[in-house]
């Protein structure tokens, strides 16, 4: 089996020496969370194929049965130009150290010139290993707690790959999901107005009379603020028929 290859590939993610199944799994599932495929195992402690890892990957196996098998992390990085390594602890040795958005930025800088990147990724117990850790042009650390800074394998394979989808995606930061409705146009919201100052007027709410311009005017300012859609104006105007004859208005 071989992993899948595109012209400028995405990063291989390598999972060094790791011993449990199941976190070999999740991992696999946190990176097609975020359409990663590029998996390779490095000398698993239980052996591969691996039946845990399997279960534990749920809809992402795929990524197993395609996933490189390698005795050596050498080997699993031989065909790649840049090589970063996550570790959360010092190791005496001078790297440069970049947050896991800078380094998937600097990968997709490198993919688009057509260079293959690997990102390594230790053991469970111990993390990588210094002569790992040597071979990697860079180092991603996760801003974590410095007092708590150990991360399950499947949690630190998770904030690469998402940092690499965010910053590939064209996503707003923000959206309105709108459920079947749409925003009310704005002649909408001028007759909810109107209604709002024919029932308030009804029930004495505008007094004193030197105030109730201001009081008309705040009320229509805070309709505009609060951005209706067409079923929340429909709803307020009902909740206001509703309560006019609650009172006994007559025609509400």
């Amino acid at each position: 089996m071989t992993e899948p290859v595109t012209q400028a590939p995405e990063p291989a993610f390598v999972l060094v020496a790791p011993q449990m199944g199941e976190n070999i799994g999740a991992a696999a599932r946190a990176m097609w969370n975020f359409g990663l495929q590029r998996l390779r195992v490095v000398a698993p402690r239980d052996g591969w194929p691996n039946p845990r890892a399997v279960a534990m990957a749920s809809g992402a196996g795929r990524l197993l049965d395609n996933a490189g098998l390698y005795a050596t992390t050498a080997e699993a990085v031989a065909d790649c130009h840049t090589i970063f390594a996550t570790t959360a602890r010092d190791r005496d040795l001078t790297k440069l150290v970049m947050t896991p958005e800078r380094a998937m930025s600097h990968a997709r800088a490198l993919q688009g010139k057509g260079k293959r990147v690997a990102v390594l990724f230790g053991p469970e117990r111990t993390g990588l290993e210094n002569a790992d850790i040597a071979r990697a042009t860079a180092i991603i650390s996760v801003p974590v707690n410095p007092e708590f800074p150990s991360l399950n394998l499947a949690q630190c394979v998770l904030l690469c790959a998402y940092e690499w989808r965010r910053l590939g995606a064209d996503l707003l930061p923000e959206v309105m999901a709108m459920a079947g409705t749409d925003f009310a146009e704005a002649i909408e919201i001028e007759k909810l107005g109107d209604h709002f100052e024919e029932k308030l007027e009804a029930a004495g709410f505008f007094f004193p009379p030197t105030k109730v311009a201001g009081m008309k005017r705040n009320i229509r300012n805070m309709l505009a603020r609060l951005v209706l859609t067409r079923a929340d104006v429909q709803t307020f105007h009902g909740m206001l028929r509703q309560m006019a004859r609650g009172r006994g208005d007559g025609d509400a």
